[in-house]
């Protein structure tokens, strides 16, 4: 029962790199995974899926449909589809979810909350010129 469900597989469009600094939103569409810091919200809609590194840092709130934690969030994380605590992952912030793994050494100090709970997605959209 629980070992067929198939894990989804993180392709990355875009990398933020270990020695980058970035202070602004990110709206992003596809495979975002960053190693560096990042002060500011982050959103995708759709399919999107983001991963945090060990080394990577957001001061901000997260809410992209797929997550993979294993660095530090300083905010809300709304994971409409999946998120997955990995063992460095360390939230200051509630945790929306809809469905959740959460691997021995994760840390959340806030709530766990269910997605039926989850507050509504502010609009935005990627036009490409």
């Amino acid at each position: 029962m629980w070992g067929n469900r198939k894990k989804k597989v993180a392709q990355i469009d875009s990398l933020i790199g270990h020695n980058t600094r970035i202070k602004g939103e990110i709206n992003f569409i596809g495979g975002l995974h960053v190693d560096g810091y990042i002060e500011g919200n982050i959103i995708a809609t759709n399919d999107a899926i983001f991963t945090l590194s060990e080394q990577g840092e957001i001061e901000g709130n997260v809410r992209v449909p797929n997550i993979i934690l294993n660095g530090k969030v300083k905010g809300n994380v709304y994971a409409e589809e999946h998120v997955e605590l990995a063992p460095n992952a360390h939230v200051t912030g509630s945790v929306y979810y809809n469905l959740i793994e959460m691997t021995t050494g994760a840390k959340v100090d806030g709530n766990l909350i269910h997605r039926a709970e989850m507050p509504d997605q502010p609009e935005f959209s990627l036009e490409h010129n």
